[in-house]
């Protein structure tokens, strides 16, 4: 007879976003004529840049010829793409990143969740409240948690509560932890980490031997000058920190899937026995035999967003949505919405209004607004009440949004 995987039953009912969809899908088949503005997923609008575009078309003509035809490629990444990152990201701004220490990938949320292979079961997680659903039900699908509560907290996992009292700044654990992840800029609050503050959580994971689990896929957003766009910029990170990083939402890969994972060869585990064991080495091994690769001319794409014309022409669309944020965020606040976010990120994070809870305030802008975003408590517990938007849209919707909120809210 075959058994199922029982951690699976333990999630709270559908994945988050699946579920904005189910209800979206159900009003709209309901309503056909509401013109419905979507601020919901994180999913890219504009096209891809025209060097990009570029570079896809040329190599994809390298395909059709006998002496440029490419079969299985290296299940790392190809060289030209790892060299390109390492340059650019890494030692543009003083980290000690070779390119041997990148891994290319189809997607930070594939590889957030996959990296748990190379991790023991009995390692104490902990993850900022709220945090992106991903790395919660990863943890619950791999059997490292009990079952979940009333409010969505899972037995077996370290809650770090996020909010405005402590300015989405959580503390340090006041227990031992193993594996801490972090998020900046943040999803979904739209937050971003001091120096200062990534400096105290290295030293937290020195002290504790622990690993950080890093996920700077919203880096490109950051304005601040002052913030880091890596945990690499800290000095000692190499030793205990893994970092992600993706193309989609820097340069609109959502769709052609290409992202990266960065684990230095300094950073190593311990076995039942105390032996150190290089996690480098264990990733290398599991994505040689679990991956085949990001296809060349994705691959080739993403190499031209570090060429001069792609890095002009990403920024250009960065900014884009940047003011798309400034927008949503200044429309809320002039109608008295606590907000936050929004600046360094692509996402807007506000205090739903008259202690509305996040599902209903979601159900009264589906309804009476025709707009639809992210209930906070999707997040975590420490969500609740407050709701997501995002920023990835066309400028029209965006404007039209503002408008809508104006006049349900005023």
């Amino acid at each position: 007879m075959a058994r199922v995987n029982e951690h699976y039953l333990k999630l709270k009912a559908g994945y988050l976003f699946p579920e904005i969809g189910r209800r979206v899908t159900a009003f709209c088949k309901a309503n056909p004529e509401a013109k419905v503005i979507r601020l919901g997923i994180g999913d890219v609008t504009e096209p891809l840049p025209p060097a990009i575009i570029e570079a896809m078309h040329k190599s994809t003509d390298e395909m059709a010829k006998h002496a440029s035809f490419r079969g299985y490629g290296p299940e790392q990444g190809y060289d030209f793409l790892r060299d390109a990152i390492a340059a650019n990201d890494y030692k543009a701004r003083g980290c000690d990143v070779a390119a041997d220490e990148i891994f290319i990938s189809d997607g930070s949320k594939c590889d957030t969740g996959n990296i748990l292979d190379i991790f023991g079961t009995d390692n104490v997680i902990a993850v900022t409240d709220p945090v992106y659903p991903v790395y919660v039900d990863t943890n619950v699908m791999s059997g490292r948690t009990g079952a979940g509560d009333d409010a969505g907290r899972y037995a077996g996992i370290t809650y770090l509560p996020a909010t405005a009292e402590n300015n989405f700044t959580p503390e340090l654990p006041k227990t031992r932890v193993d594996l801490i992840y972090l998020c900046y800029p943040n999803n979904p609050t739209g937050t971003v980490a001091s120096k200062e503050t990534l400096k105290k959580w290295v030293e937290y994971a020195k002290a504790n031997d622990a690993i950080i689990l890093y996920d700077a896929a919203y880096e490109a957003y950051i304005t601040d000058p002052t913030i880091p766009h890596s945990i690499y910029e800290i000095e000692g990170a190499r030793d205990v920190a893994i970092e992600f990083r993706s193309f989609s939402k820097t340069a609109g890969f959502t769709g052609t899937r290409c992202a990266f994972t960065v684990i230095p060869k300094s950073l190593t585990g311990t076995t039942s026995t105390g032996e150190r064991v290089d996690f480098h080495r264990l990733w290398n091994r599991r994505h040689c035999t679990k991956f085949n690769g990001v296809s060349y001319p994705i691959q080739r794409a993403a190499e031209a967003v570090y060429s001069d014309a792609g890095k002009q022409q990403v920024a250009a669309i960065i900014k884009f949505y940047l003011e798309n944020a400034r927008l949503i965020r200044e429309g809320l606040t002039k109608v008295g919405i606590e907000v936050h976010g929004g600046v360094n990120a692509p996402y807007v994070w506000l205090k739903t209004p008259k202690n509305l809870s996040s599902w209903d305030f979601f159900d009264f802008l589906l309804s009476k607004g025709n707009l639809v975003g992210t209930p906070g408590s999707g997040f975590g517990a420490a969500g609740e009440g407050y709701f997501r938007l995002s920023a990835f849209n066309s400028r029209a919707n965006i404007e039209e949004a503002v408008v809508r909120f104006s006049k349900l809210l005023s």
